[in-house]
């Protein structure tokens, strides 16, 4: 028995040192229609809609999660009923059991259809919910022993199948050609398309939701930011139970998602299976340019590649918004105040009305007028006030500003993070100077108060085919400090 563990343990140090070095995805196996081993279910068959389509419905081979086990999913294809396709937007957000449906196409895939862009689905899920529950506690159990990134589902299992959806897309000759490829999605159906995009040229658009963007410290496993965020956690607890609410101490402290460098936070598991956080902050350091957009930006945008981020100003998920908009200010978000998963009491000044999604797309696929580029900011605190001044580009004309604000916000990742909402009356119209093409706006300064968040979002309406699509882009998030 002792000489099995000793095995075991030296099978998850050589894992551990082992799981950088090699690349995250085979890009040549992953385009090899070949080894697709497609199945069909149902073959190309006319489906009337508000436009009429072609759809055909298979299932393909993804690849090995863990060796010896197939990991296959359905994929559907639709197109124009009176030619082929060029390009398509990818969507994973699907459900198994409606699969097997034909689809109707309403709204925005309406108007990508008439322009001669097609849709490909596939179903990015955990992988009970795709049909394949052995698979995936195999493919954990793998993933925790090793920390090779190859057996997990979200560095590798789901990025995959959406390229490989694309590559079973392209092998439909007589029914796609090559064109821009656009994705969108939220939670994991943003963070797949993000590593995808930054693995596979063939993709060209990204409009993600309450996904990862950004290697903060907590992301990079930093043994001092999750020093910091326990104590950060045990002074909101006992600020709740001094206010006399109930704590919950537990998901106080474990949260399933709050401070993972990816997804959830496997961090526990991983250190009880017998690693170190330096083998934690290696592999998170080795998936940094393999799954996060915000540093390769540049090189996206020189290929082409556009991107657009709703993260959500309360998610679980995409809990770093300080330290993103201040290392990251370049990267395009929308932050619809107090949004997040499973916030219920949006903020009473809130976007309502928003079409970011559907004029992105249409703005890649068929050119035309773009939604506005991030601002910049400038503040200036001094003893009784801050001046806030959000700046855009000479060019572009923002047609509203509106900003919200926060003292002392709990930091990134903490419960306080996501159980502190902005206040309802802490958002005002910003007033515009058109000298410098800039929103301005002064905050009081509270006394006592270390430090104030705030961002602002601004409105651009633009004109498609005698359609009106409101569009808003956000300031970077600010944190000021007071002190």
């Amino acid at each position: 028995m002792k000489m099995v563990k000793l095995w075991l343990l030296i099978g998850i140090w050589l894992g551990a040192l082992a799981a950088p070095a090699a690349p995250l995805f085979d890009m040549a196996a992953i385009r090899d229609a070949s080894t697709l081993d497609v199945k069909v279910l149902k073959d190309w068959y006319p489906v009337r809609g508000e436009v009429m389509t072609r759809q055909k419905l298979i299932t393909i081979r993804v690849g090995e999660l863990v060796p010896g086990q197939e990991y296959r999913l359905p994929v559907r294809f639709i197109v124009p009923h009176d030619r082929k396709a060029k390009g398509f937007h990818l969507t994973g957000g699907h459900q198994l059991r409606n699969m097997q449906n034909s689809f109707p196409p309403r709204g925005l895939d309406v108007e990508l259809l008439r322009g001669g862009v097609g849709l490909v689905f596939t179903v990015v899920q955990v992988l009970p919910a795709s049909g394949q529950p052995e698979l995936g506690r195999k493919a954990e159990r793998r993933f925790i022993e090793t920390l090779n990134p190859k057996h997990s589902i979200q560095y590798w299992g789901w990025p995959a199948a959406l390229m490989r959806a694309t590559t079973a897309a392209y092998a439909e000759k007589d029914h796609f050609e090559k064109g821009k490829v656009a994705m969108s999605g939220g939670s994991k159906n943003g963070a797949s398309p993000s590593v995808a995009l930054l693995q596979d040229d063939r993709l060209t658009a990204l409009h993600a939701s309450v996904s990862p963007i950004w290697p903060s410290p907590l992301r990079l496993c930093d043994e001092q930011a999750w020093g910091d965020l326990r104590k950060a956690n045990e002074r909101y607890a006992a600020k709740l139970r001094a206010r006399g609410e109930r704590v919950n101490e537990r998901r106080i402290h474990n949260h399933a998602f709050l401070g993972g460098t990816f997804g959830p936070v496997y961090n526990r598991d991983a250190l009880g299976a017998g690693h170190k956080w330096s083998d934690l902050q290696r592999l998170a350091k080795a998936m940094t340019p393999e799954v996060f957009v915000a540093p390769k930006l540049a090189e996206l945008r020189k290929r082409g590649a556009e991107v657009l981020f709703h993260p959500g100003t309360h998610d679980f998920v995409a809990f770093d918004l300080a330290w993103g908009g201040k290392h990251y200010p370049e990267v395009p978000v929308y932050l619809r105040a107090n949004s997040g998963h499973g916030i219920r009491k949006p903020h009473p000044a809130a976007e309502r009305g928003e079409q970011n999604k559907a004029a992105f797309l249409l703005r890649h696929f068929f050119g035309g007028e773009g939604l506005l580029p991030p601002p910049r900011v400038e503040s200036h605190a001094d003893e009784d006030k801050v001046e806030i001044k959000v700046i855009f580009p000479e060019g572009t004309k923002a047609q509203s500003g509106q900003i919200w604000w926060m003292y002392d916000r709990g930091p990134d990742g903490s419960a306080a993070y996501l159980g502190e909402l902005f206040p309802d009356d802490q958002s005002a119209p910003m007033k515009f100077q058109a000298k410098d093409n800039s929103w301005n706006f002064t905050l009081p300064r509270e006394a006592g108060k270390k430090h104030i968040d705030f961002f602002s979002n601004h409105r651009k309406t633009i004109r498609r085919n005698g359609r009106a699509y409101n569009t808003y882009i956000s300031s970077p998030y600010t944190r000021v400090s007071l002190r």
